[in-house]
């Protein structure tokens, strides 16, 4: 019923910033709770950063990206950001923007899958 669409991945050298957009085909958004999440080889799909739905909106991250990563949703609540500074090698991966209509941290229990962009963190 939500189709996403990522973009803003890339490459970057350590330290650098990147910022990834996850739009929605439907202005309900807001009616959602949104999620990035990320996945390399080596693990299988983690959780970065989430918000709750507009109205009882919280976020919440993983240790490893706190204080650097930001999650955000514009005014038509039809669009997600996840921003992303200081990064890392270890910050390399495939990384999922994920709609809910609740919020979880386990990936199972998000339903609406955007396909993904590559961040890529080297010198």
């Amino acid at each position: 019923q939500v189709q996403l669409t990522e973009s803003g991945g890339g490459w970057v050298q350590p330290g650098g910033s990147l910022r990834l957009s996850c739009v929605a085909s439907k202005p309900t958004l807001s009616r959602y709770a949104v999620a990035w999440f990320r996945q390399t080889p080596e693990e299988e799909r983690t959780f970065v950063a989430g918000m709750t739905w507009r109205g009882h909106s919280s976020t919440f991250y993983a240790d490893s990206v706190k204080g650097r990563f930001t999650i955000s949703r514009d005014d038509a609540k039809s669009e997600v950001y996840l921003q992303m500074d200081n990064l890392q090698v270890e910050d390399t991966a495939v990384y999922e923007c994920g709609a809910s209509p609740s919020f979880a941290y386990s990936h199972t229990s998000w339903p609406y899958w955007g396909r993904g962009g590559q961040v890529t963190v080297s010198s």
